[in-house]
């Protein structure tokens, strides 16, 4: 199993992972840290527990949003075949009317064409 080292305030872990994960898992430390940094800019030097804290409230609080962003756009999204496949539907059905039309249309055709052509009788 990889192993990577990853700095988080200031202070270096070693972690594991599985294959071909360790981008990941260095930029996932990355954000965290560089949310711990936003903290400490914000309200100086609170320990680095309530720091700690604080970031992974806030990285929750994004994940929790996006959440919420996701299933409002599945839901919009669903909404939208919806309307698509009922729209299809429509045009099932006038596409087959039209049909219809042209099918009769085209039988007063034939049987006015009839009309003029003269008789086999003669």
């Amino acid at each position: 199993m990889p192993q990577v080292n990853v700095t988080i305030a200031g202070k270096a872990y070693r972690m594991a992972c599985g294959d071909g994960e360790e981008p990941h898992l260095e930029a996932l430390a990355r954000v965290y840290d560089g949310k711990i940094q936003e903290m400490r800019q914000a309200f100086g030097e609170i320990g680095d527990m309530r720091l700690h804290v604080m970031a992974a409230l806030m990285v929750a609080d994004e994940a929790s949003e996006m959440q919420r962003r996701v299933a409002r756009l599945e839901a919009q999204l669903a909404s939208l075949q919806g309307d698509a496949g009922a729209a299809d539907q429509r045009v099932g059905e006038v596409e087959e009317r039209a049909a219809e039309a042209l099918m009769g249309a085209a039988e007063r055709i034939e049987a006015v064409a009839r009309s003029l052509l003269p008789s086999p009788q003669g």
